[in-house]
C-alpha cells in the first residue's frame, strides 16, 4: 500500500514515528528515576516502544516509494539518508523498554515467592537475609540500575535528537522554495484601518436634495 484516500502512505506514517519515538523515550526516562513510575508503566512503555519500533520500517519504506515519484532534489536525498539513522534507535528503545518490562515482572515473581517462603513455619530458620542479598546483587540490584538509566539517558537523547534532523530535513525537502516570505502580489493585505473603513461607510447626506427641493 502506497496512498491512502490519494495522500501518500509516508506522510501519514511518519506522524506515528513523530509521536511514539519521543513518547517511549520520556517513558523510559520516567521509569528510570521514578520506581513508582516503573512499577505502573514498564508494560505500556514497551508496548508503545514496540508500535514505534514497527512504524519506522513501514516509515521509511514508504519514503523510499515516495522518493521515486517525486523531483529528486540533494534535499529528499539527505532525508532519504537520514531517515534510515532512526531503525538502531527504535531498536534500542524496544530493548530497553522490554528489558526493563521483563525485570519488573521478575521482580513482583521473586517479591511474592519469598513472601509465600517466609509464610510457612519453618520461616524463622530459613536464610532470608542471604536470598535478599542474593536479590540485591542480580537483577534488582544498584548496578543494574545504574546501568539502565544510562542507557536510557543515552538512547533516549539520541532518538529523540535523531526524530528531530529527521523532521528538519523532511520539512526543508518539502517547502523550500515551495513559498513566499513575502505575501503574494496578486493577493496584497489591506491594511486593518482600510478594512474597517470600508465596513462602516458613512450615510450620504440629505440636506443639500432636501433644500433643492424646497
Amino acid at each position: 500500500m502506497t496512498t491512502i484516500n490519494g495522500l501518500p502512505v509516508h506522510a501519514l506514517l511518519v506522524h506515528v514515528v513523530v509521536v511514539f519515538i519521543p513518547l517511549a523515550a520520556v517513558l523510559l526516562v520516567v521509569m528510570a528515576f521514578w520506581p513508582q513510575a516503573r512499577r505502573r508503566l514498564s508494560a505500556f512503555t514497551a508496548i508503545v516502544a514496540g508500535v514505534a519500533l514497527i512504524s519506522v520500517p513501514l516509515t521509511t519504506e514508504a519514503g523510499r516509494w515516495l522518493e521515486h515519484h517525486v523531483t529528486p532534489s540533494p534535499l529528499i536525498r539527505a532525508h532519504t539518508r537520514l531517515g534510515d539513522t532512526m531503525l538502531p534507535w527504535a531498536i534500542g528503545l524496544f530493548v530497553l523498554a522490554a528489558a526493563v518490562a521483563v525485570r519488573e515482572i521478575l521482580r513482583s515473581h521473586g517479591g511474592t515467592t519469598t513472601s509465600a517462603r517466609t509464610d510457612h513455619p519453618g520461616a524463622a530458620h530459613a536464610p532470608v537475609t542471604g536470598a535478599h542479598t542474593t536479590r540485591g546483587d542480580g537483577i534488582d540490584g544498584p548496578p543494574v540500575s545504574v546501568v539502565i538509566a544510562v542507557l536510557t539517558l543515552v538512547i533516549a537523547a539520541g532518538s529523540i535528537f535523531t526524530v528531530y534532523q529527521i523532521g528538519d530535513s523532511g520539512a526543508r525537502a518539502a517547502w523550500t522554495g515551495r513559498f513566499n516570505e513575502q505575501s503574494n502580489p496578486s493577493h496584497p493585505r489591506t491594511p486593518t484601518s482600510q478594512r474597517v473603513n470600508q465596513r462602516v461607510r458613512p450615510i450620504p447626506s440629505t440636506h443639500g436634495t432636501i433644500g433643492r427641493r424646497r
